[in-house]
């Protein structure tokens, strides 16, 4: 689009926006998508199909009771779940919706304070403490009804100097 008369510019984000958290998709990047499925391998075959592979070995992750499969697409991840327990959360989602969509995840710098401050903005999260995630990440998820019907992860990688490590682009943030 031409710029002049009637051209619309989109304006930077005033300090005010940013503090209140009105706007954060700037602030943070987009860690993966994950998708539920009760069998990693035909959770695959689509992705496999479109020639997409593996990026490293199947990993459990314990805490949430589930195994994960990541595939890289872009810089950020489509994870499939399949859980490991049948009393785990992702069994009981499987129950209640079949396989599909389960969460949007966040990269943040740093989730004690992410968390405080959201919390500030009244945002309910699904535990008190983060948890342990996938290659040593700390996670915490938000409640669905604050994610207008979306589950949101906060993912938080680990440092090693001062650059965050555990992202496939090697990027960190």
């Amino acid at each position: 689009m031409q710029e002049g008369a009637g051209s619309s510019k989109s304006a930077p984000l005033a300090p005010d926006r940013l503090k209140l958290g009105l706007f954060t998709l700037g602030l943070f990047k987009l860690d993966h998508v994950a998708i539920a499925t009760p069998d990693l391998d035909s959770g695959s075959a689509p992705y496999l199909a479109l020639g997409l592979l593996p990026e490293g070995p199947d990993e459990d992750v314990e805490s949430q009771g589930v195994r994960v499969r990541a595939f890289e697409v872009g810089g950020s991840l489509i994870e499939l779940l399949s859980p490991t327990r049948p009393d785990s959360p992702l069994s009981t989602f499987l129950a209640r919706r079949g396989a599909g969509l389960h969460h949007l995840a966040l990269r943040v710098a740093d989730l004690g304070a992410e968390m405080k401050r959201l919390r500030g903005l009244g945002a309910q999260f699904l535990s008190d403490e983060p948890q342990a995630g996938r290659r040593d990440t700390r996670v915490a998820f938000l409640h669905p009804r604050w994610g207008q019907g979306t589950l949101i992860e906060l993912v938080e990688h680990p440092l090693v100097g001062h650059a965050l490590v555990g992202h496939p682009d090697g990027r960190g943030t």
